[in-house]
């Protein structure tokens, strides 16, 4: 008799913690619950790849300076941290007529006053 209320109970545990089992596995695969659980790993995803940036953000200022370092660039006391000082924008200067060699200037005017343009000249 011992035997059988033995089987018997533990058939019912292994049922109830079967269908314990089941139920929770049901529960994990709503909708509610998938929405969930992406939003979560979104928001995880978002974290570490906002640490990334961080994270070379900072290795990019700290090569920076040591690239400023070793090729002697350093910021001025006045100036704030956060900006950077770039060189002013590069102006040719034409060269003036009188500034040439008078001949060549004076065969190429007249080189182009003379001589009437083509276009199909050079093709």
């Amino acid at each position: 008799m011992f035997r059988r209320a033995f089987w018997f109970t533990a058939g019912a545990a292994a049922g109830v913690w079967a269908t314990t089992k089941v139920n929770r596995q049901l529960k994990k695969l709503t909708p509610e619950s998938l929405a969930a659980q992406a939003a979560d790993k979104a928001v995880e995803a978002g974290h570490r790849l906002k640490d990334f940036a961080l994270d070379v953000r900072a290795g990019m200022s700290q090569r920076e300076d040591e690239l400023n370092d070793a090729l002697g660039l350093h910021q001025d006391p006045e100036r704030p941290a956060n900006v950077t000082a770039l060189p002013g924008p590069r102006r040719l200067r034409a060269i003036e007529p009188d500034k040439l060699d008078q001949n060549t200037y004076r065969s190429n005017h007249e080189n182009r006053s003379t001589r009437s343009y083509n276009r199909n000249e050079d093709h």
